[in-house]
């Protein structure tokens, strides 16, 4: 079982910054690909980032490519979204997911809501 927990969510204007941190359980971080979703009301849940389990390799959407940077830090068990250049379009609740190699497992939610 892997638990996930996200913060780093708040109210930001247009233009600014924010950085997620997602904290995991677990001795065999270091093996899990993780990764960034997001859902805004009424829409379903979509795919954001998500980082090979190295941090060798790491893959965007369209939308937030060049704006959005995952990273990970296997001896903090911990993986960061930076978001930079932020639109009202990103608001949304962020969800961390870890994929291991018998299960997915999903974060609570954190709220990032853009205000114009």
């Amino acid at each position: 079982q892997v638990q996930l927990v996200e913060s780093g969510g708040g109210l930001v204007q247009a233009g600014g910054s924010l950085r997620l941190s997602c904290a995991a359980s677990g001795r065999t971080f270091s093996t899990y690909a993780m990764g960034w979703f997001r859902q805004a009301p009424g829409k379903e849940r979509e795919f954001v980032a998500a980082i090979s389990w190295n941090g060798g390799g790491s893959y965007y959407a369209d939308s937030v490519k060049g704006r959005f940077t995952i990273s990970r830090d296997n001896a903090k068990n911990t993986v960061y979204l930076q978001m930079n250049s932020l639109k009202p379009e990103d608001t949304a609740v962020y969800y961390c997911h870890a994929q291991t190699f018998r299960a997915g497992y999903w974060g609570q939610g954190t709220q990032v809501t853009v205000s114009s």
